[in-house]
């Protein structure tokens, strides 16, 4: 198997070594493991794609490549440049630092990368640890992902329906933020929304008076409805949220039908 990895951590996050590490045990020992990542950190851009400028793109070594863009834009240059002749069977995307859960999943460039993947044609999985007391000042606050990672990617790909839609099945992956030894097992779960939880911002000023803005996030142990993606992470569980880039809102097409003329 041919697996095209990258993240939005960038090119030396720690999480990459560990979806590094996955890939390799995934591709097996006829397979390739192929990287390209983000020269810098790109957390954050979501489904962003660098339209308005050229991306430059760099090897670092054997199979392995930064690119000054993000998530999305590594997706493009590894299908269309990178590996142009022969295109991977497999994107993966991760292992972020910190959970891509509820509403943080439309914020998420690794949810990105993984959205682009599926837009091209391709299987792709997004794969996000989260942190909490448990984990946060661990060794490896990624034991969770390391030692479960390549074992939920097999169960994934082996129950894809490998569907021709429009718009590609790709799945989102949260671990629980616990050691590896607690995990409680995984859950299939839908998209959770944390209430009364957001993003903000705060405002700070510098030395010379100018006025900055940091974006700050809401409390990410504020639990989801039952069931739901957080909500599973939070009890200890893994959590696998199948996902499409289509937007619609199914539900409300035929209550609008009422404004058609």
């Amino acid at each position: 198997m041919r697996i095209l990895i990258t993240n939005d951590d960038g090119i030396n996050a720690p999480g990459l070594k560990v979806m590094e590490a996955i890939a390799t045990e995934i591709a097996g020992p006829e397979g390739e493991v192929w990287t390209v990542a983000p020269a810098f950190e790109q957390s954050g851009v979501a489904h962003c794609i660098s339209y308005t400028h050229p991306t430059m793109i760099a090897q670092m070594g054997p199979r392995r490549f930064a690119a000054e863009g993000s998530p999305a834009d590594c997706v493009l240059a590894g299908l269309h440049d990178v590996m142009k002749d022969a295109r991977p069977d497999l994107v993966l995307s991760g292992v972020n630092r910190g959970n891509n859960s509820a509403e943080n999943t439309l914020y998420s460039g690794t949810i990105g990368g993984a959205m682009e993947a599926a837009l091209q044609g391709i299987p792709a999985i997004a794969l996000s640890q989260y942190y909490g007391p448990a984990n946060v000042n661990a060794d490896n606050p990624f034991e969770a992902s390391s030692h479960h990672g390549a074992e939920v990617v097999r169960r994934i790909l082996a129950n894809d329906p490998g569907n021709s839609d429009d718009y590609r099945l790709f799945y989102n992956v949260n671990f629980p933020p616990v050691p590896a030894a607690d995990v409680k097992g995984i859950r299939v779960a839908s998209q959770g929304y944390r209430r009364n939880t957001n993003f903000t911002v705060e405002p700070h000023h510098s030395p010379s008076g100018r006025k900055f803005l940091w974006v700050k996030g809401g409390d990410q142990h504020t639990p989801t409805d039952p069931g739901t993606d957080a909500a599973v992470n939070l009890d200890g569980y893994i959590s696998v949220t199948p996902m499409r880039a289509d937007l619609t809102a199914h539900d409300m097409l035929a209550p609008m039908k009422a404004i058609e003329t």
